[in-house]
């Protein structure tokens, strides 16, 4: 049993609406064979795993899986629990799983959840997969498998999770419904989409002050500055030698503390230093990293934190030094051990807190206690490791926000005030946090931007005081989102739509198959059909709405890239891509697809194609439904309207919204741009679905039909879809169709415009299709054109030379053995072939691969842009009768 493949979905996808790692697994020589095969197997895994005995599996119940084991499962199944069993040993919480059988009966896709905020880069999954598989294969060979070692595996997990900061403001924003998405394995969060997008990144925000986080860093500035405004802080000042910090304690008095200017974290910082030689390996100690330091007067009184945000007082904490306490008879080392064996501490900042160390300063602070870390303390001595009280070098914290003086309060309210951060840690030496703030005793003693949220998580929700701050009580934190799938129609719908919303006054994001569009302007070119397009127009803070353009390999590959859409749009279901990805039949494209509408929010719309047998079996409860169809008396729609719904037709030659008891005429179908005066009935279908989606979301009839006519009118509005342009008397149609129903539906346009009988047909078909479903195509080809010219894609998709025009060629001349069929190998070539086999007044109808070549060829052979032909007569140049609610 082997690994051969993994990948992450990292948005909703076909089998969660969490992350999941799908790893395909090759079962070699334990193919067909079971758990059940191999006595005493199941015994050995459960003394292994005892926890396998909790899993529920398909039962639903604790020991669902322990039946599968003994009654027989595949190993793939076993290694998916045992992964999922380890996952949680190591402190990652997971609990979905699923393996699932693919065409090939050796191979199995193992499916296993992954947190939510895990980077997409992490291995882990992978990981913990092959521990399973390097445990299981032995014990099936019946011999010793290798120890479980997970340290390895714990700490990895432990590097890559956020630390507790950050993972608050992440859990306070998704209880509140804001969109969370973490960037890599940084601290660093983004909230929200478009012109509602925060930034986070630990306890800084996007609203945090660049010069209050100077000013904080900087410990002698913040000390004047704040005792400039009459705030109580240490009388001190900065050293930039050795012999500056000794003039300044001979100043000051003894005691004094050393520490770093430009310190953090309570990283070097010497308290209780006594004496002029003190001073000097304090000085020495503190300046290690370069940079000068601060020499203070000594603060007497307890340690406390208050952390302010937006200007109030969230919590309070007093800090107590790192310390072990004697039981009698252990010695230091035992002592620190046991108090690391706790939970809670870790290394860094994942846990709540730090893990105790011996180093340098706490074995300076352990001689001056008479200590060294063999002796061991009186029973209930305290033997303490650190002078000052930060979380990061193991100090523990004790609650006091309710205790905090009204006089303290006010002061912590100024002081982040006047260093300017929206956030602040602010660190107090006091007598007492709940007495009046005395003015010759204690004071401020640092600011702290970006300060650590972990001493005070136990008690209070700080991360949901700052997503409030942040999104205060009504604040917006989404823009309106369309997600277009289906079989053909998609980007001409994506870009209609957008046209349709910018009409509104909206700055528009919009992903399709060309590239990604904001406010009109292309800023990346590629096929941007996937999850992470759609999370470059979702974090563009000038984007006002997003319209994203969602393929079936983006879905498959990554999942969805956003968490929920307010409309959906299923243009059409029919027979593509099979065979591919896994997917190998139209029920199970329909069930990916499908992920679209399910991922609408509640009380949001799926738009539907009524006309479409396999769109109009689909329900999605919970949203509002809207069916499109270019048939007035579609039965469907018809119930539909009788029973309340919304619809969009063509009736009487008019784009209609029926909603209601009203019927509105909203445009005469010949008036729509690119819909070659209404002959493009596929092109009308597309504006029906558009123009339901742009209703939705608010735009007026007045504007929705303006719009409509003005869309086309230049040639990037909707580039290679039904584009015309002229050479000579030869009119030139360029389109993307490449499966049957879409020739089929350029076929229909070209027979209503032209008359097939005056048209060549130069084809292009995708190596990746099915064979049968080439077939089909060349059917359609074969039917409809007698001059063909075939020739092949750039990229053949893992077919050989000639492999794709050879098949279609031999279908088309079985379907039509009359055709005058040309083969050639290019495009290049295809298009001089095409253009001799046409006559004056002739259309050449070309589908392409890439349209940038095609339109630098054309634009060489002297072809220009021709406008839209408008001869197809309106059906009805009048209003379209109404129909009665009742039918």
């Amino acid at each position: 049993m082997r690994i051969e493949d993994s990948r992450r979905l990292r948005g909703p996808n076909r089998y969660l609406d969490r992350p999941v790692q799908v790893t395909r697994v090759l079962l070699d020589d334990l193919t067909g064979r079971e758990t059940c095969d191999f006595p005493g197997l199941p015994e050995r895994l459960l003394d292994l795993l005892p926890g396998l005995a909790e899993h529920h599996c398909a039962a639903g119940t604790p020991g669902g899986f322990v039946k599968r084991l003994y009654g027989g499962t595949y190993f793939g199944h076993t290694a998916e629990h045992m992964a999922i069993e380890l996952s949680n040993l190591i402190g990652r919480g997971v609990n979905f799983g699923r393996t699932v059988g693919t065409e090939d009966p050796s191979a199995f896709d193992v499916l296993m959840e992954c947190p939510v905020d895990e980077p997409a880069e992490s291995s882990l999954s992978r990981l913990l997969l092959q521990k399973a598989i390097d445990v299981v294969v032995p014990l099936v060979r019946g011999t010793e498998p290798p120890a479980l070692d997970l340290e390895e595996l714990r700490r990895q997990y432990e590097r890559e999770k956020p630390g507790p900061s950050t993972q608050a403001i992440a859990e306070a924003a998704r209880a509140r419904g804001i969109p969370v998405e973490r960037v890599g394995d940084l601290s660093l969060l983004r909230l929200g989409y478009g012109r509602h997008r925060r930034l986070v990144w630990a306890a800084l925000t996007d609203q945090t002050s660049a010069i209050g986080v100077d000013i904080a860093a900087d410990k002698e500035l913040t000390r004047r500055l704040l005792e400039d405004a009459g705030v109580p802080v240490p009388a001190g000042g900065p050293a930039a030698t050795a012999d500056q910090a000794v003039r300044l304690f001979a100043q000051l008095g003894a005691p004094v503390v050393v520490k770093p200017r430009g310190g953090r974290q309570g990283q070097h910082v010497y308290l209780g230093v006594d004496s002029p030689d003190a001073v000097r390996a304090a000085f020495a100690a503190a300046t290690a990293d370069g940079g000068d330091a601060v020499v203070e007067r000594q603060v007497e009184g307890r340690d406390y934190r208050v952390l302010t945000v937006g200007g109030e007082i969230v919590a309070a904490a007093e800090r107590v030094p790192a310390h072990v306490t004697g039981d009698g008879c252990t010695d230091i080392t035992g002592l620190i051990a046991r108090a690391n064996e706790d939970p809670r501490r870790g290394d860094g900042h994942a846990r709540a807190l730090t893990r105790l160390a011996v180093d340098d300063v706490a074995e300076t602070l352990l001689d001056r206690q008479g200590f060294t870390v063999r002796d061991v303390p009186a029973e209930g001595a305290t033997v303490w490791l650190r002078d000052n009280a930060n979380l990061s070098t193991g100090g523990t914290s004790v609650d006091v926000t309710k205790l905090v003086h009204p006089s303290v309060a006010d002061l912590c309210r100024r002081v982040a005030g006047l260093v300017g951060l929206d956030i602040a840690g602010i660190d107090m030496r006091l007598p007492d946090i709940a007495e009046e703030l005395p003015l010759r005793q204690g004071g401020v003693i640092e600011v702290n931007a970006a300060p650590g949220l972990r001493m005070h998580l136990d008690q209070h929700d700080v991360g949901a005081a700052i997503v409030d701050a942040l999104y205060p009580a009504g604040t917006p934190s989404r823009i309106p989102i369309v997600a277009i799938t289906g079989t053909n129609g998609k980007t001409t719908v994506a870009r209609l739509t957008a046209h349709l919303l910018a009409g509104a006054g909206l700055r528009v994001g919009v992903t399709t198959t060309d590239g990604v569009m904001v406010g009109g302007r292309l800023i990346q070119h590629a096929d941007a059909t996937g999850p992470r397009s759609a999370r470059v127009v979702l974090g563009d803070p000038t984007v006002d709405a997003a319209v994203l353009e969602t393929a079936r390999g983006g879905l498959l590959r990554q999942g969805l890239g956003y968490d929920w859409s307010d409309v959906g749009i299923i243009t059409n279901l029919s027979c593509d891509h099979l065979g591919q990805d896994g997917i190998e039949s139209i029920d199970e494209l329909v069930n990916l697809k499908s992920v679209v509408a399910e991922r609408v929010r509640e009380g949001g719309a799926v738009i539907l194609n009524a006309d479409d047998p396999r769109s109009s079996e689909l329900d999605f409860p919970g949203r509002e439904i809207i069916w499109c169809s270019l048939d007035p008396r579609n039965p469907l729609v018809r119930r539909h309207w009788d029973s309340g719904g919304r619809a969009y037709l063509l009736a009487d030659g008019w784009l209609v919204e029926l909603t209601g008891r009203r019927w509105i005429p909203l445009l005469a179908a010949h008036e729509l741009g690119t819909a070659f005066g209404g002959a493009a009935r596929h092109l009308v279908a597309n504006a029906l679905a558009a123009t339901a989606a742009a209703r939705v979301l608010g735009v007026t009839t007045t504007s929705l039909a303006e719009r409509l006519r003005t869309f086309g009118a230049t040639p990037t509005d909707n580039p290679g879809r039904g584009t015309l342009l002229r050479r000579g008397e030869v009119d030139i149609l360029l389109d993307y169709a490449h499966n049957p129903a879409a020739i089929a539906a350029v076929s229909d346009l070209v027979d209503r415009v032209w008359g097939c009988n005056r048209a060549v047909a130069a084809i292009t078909l995708p190596g990746d299709r099915r064979d049968d479903l080439l077939r089909e195509s060349a059917t359609v080809v074969g039917t409809r054109f007698t001059r063909v010219v075939l020739y092949e894609d750039a990229d053949r998709r893992g077919r050989a030379r000639g492999e794709v025009p050879d098949l279609v060629r031999a279908e088309l001349l079985a379907v039509a053995p009359a055709t005058t069929c040309i083969q050639v190998e290019t495009v290049a070539d295809a298009i001089p072939a095409a253009l001799s086999l046409a006559n004056p007044g002739d259309v050449v109808l070309l589908l392409y691969e890439k349209i940038e070549p095609v339109l630098a060829l054309l634009e060489a052979l002297g072809a220009h842009h021709a406008g839209e032909l408008t001869t197809a007569a309106p059906t009805s140049s009048t209003r379209p009768m109404a129909w009665t609610a009742t039918g």
